[in-house]
């Protein structure tokens, strides 16, 4: 085999998932009615710009060789808190502070469990995602909590260049969080910790503190698409964002991260949420029921793994 062929299957090897999403988009740009519309495109990108931030912080969770269950049920509280107290003090301040510090503390709270008592992320997040979602629907006595404020609603009905203000947030998130990763010494100690927890304790990492900080982030930034989720639909929902994790999780995993920990690339996420959303949008597009569309989310899912298990054999081979 000619070596100078090595790098251009390493190339292709790396940008398989954008090469492959550029194919899905022309072929289906070229056979589905309506989907090349700039109208189309615009409602796409706003449809998986909630799933894209919060991707950015599930990245570092995987990344580190965790996972949070529990963002579907934060953005739910975020959304309900935010519109209880800008109903009761008619401050957008407030509301979006109370909504970012809820966030915060159920991160810290999933934080401290795994790193610092040891129990295990899927019993503890699993757990968290139950308690919140519970307290959005104590919080809000079961009934959505609506929304009048019209600079509230501005988050999420704001246009810049055409497109939406959540778009740009998570157009936002994504460059602030690819930087933190590439380029910053939190990055690389996230992702030590992700390939060898005892390695990067020994070489001074303080993994239960930065595991801390990173579920911390993870939940304030599922508040903040809570609360331009609750902008966006003029309520707070207590049952707002129902597997909304799967889909987080699913699109990291196309993106490249892995399960393992200590493999994660943010322009990857980028294309895996993007899949996310386009299956979704030309389901849509072509009034596909909604049963069947929760059953080609969970192939997405299972195939998202079994390319990660495979991804993780031929590393240890190699």
């Amino acid at each position: 085999m000619n070596p100078t062929s090595h790098p251009w299957r390493a190339l292709l090897k790396e940008h398989s998932m954008t090469l492959g999403y550029a194919l899905l988009f022309v072929v289906l740009s070229l056979t589905v009615e309506n989907f090349f519309s700039a109208a189309n495109i615009a409602g796409l990108l706003l449809s998986v710009a909630q799933i894209g931030m919060v991707a950015c912080t599930m990245m570092l969770c995987l990344a580190s060789r965790d996972f949070d269950l529990s963002v579907g049920s934060t953005v739910a509280l975020a959304g309900v808190l935010g519109a209880i107290v800008l109903e009761q003090t008619g401050s957008l301040g407030l509301a979006i502070g109370g909504g970012l510090l809820a966030g915060a503390l159920i991160g810290a709270g999933n934080g401290v469990l795994i790193a610092y008592l040891r129990v295990n992320a899927l019993i503890a997040t699993l757990a968290t995602m139950l308690m919140v979602r519970g307290l959005a629907f104590i919080t809000s006595e079961g009934q959505a909590v609506g929304i009048s404020n019209e600079s509230f609603i501005a988050l999420g009905d704001t246009a810049l260049f055409g497109l939406r203000l959540p778009i740009w947030v998570a157009v936002g998130c994504f460059v602030v969080f690819g930087v933190l990763l590439n380029h910053t010494v939190f990055g690389r100690n996230t992702l030590a910790i992700g390939g060898n927890p005892e390695a990067a304790r020994l070489a001074g990492v303080r993994v239960e503190r930065l595991r801390v900080w990173i579920f911390m982030l993870q939940g304030m930034v599922a508040a903040l698409a809570g609360i331009i989720l609750a902008s966006r639909i003029t309520s707070g929902q207590p049952n707002a964002a129902m597997g909304f994790e799967l889909d987080v999780i699913s699109a990291c995993v196309l993106g490249g991260v892995s399960l393992m920990g200590g493999r994660a690339r943010i322009f990857g996420v980028v294309i895996g949420v993007l899949i996310m959303g386009t299956v979704e949008n030309v389901m849509n597009l072509l009034n596909v029921d909604a049963f069947y569309q929760y059953l080609v989310r969970g192939l997405i899912l299972l195939a998202a793994v079994l390319l990660d298990q495979l991804q993780s054999r031929g590393e240890r081979r190699a």
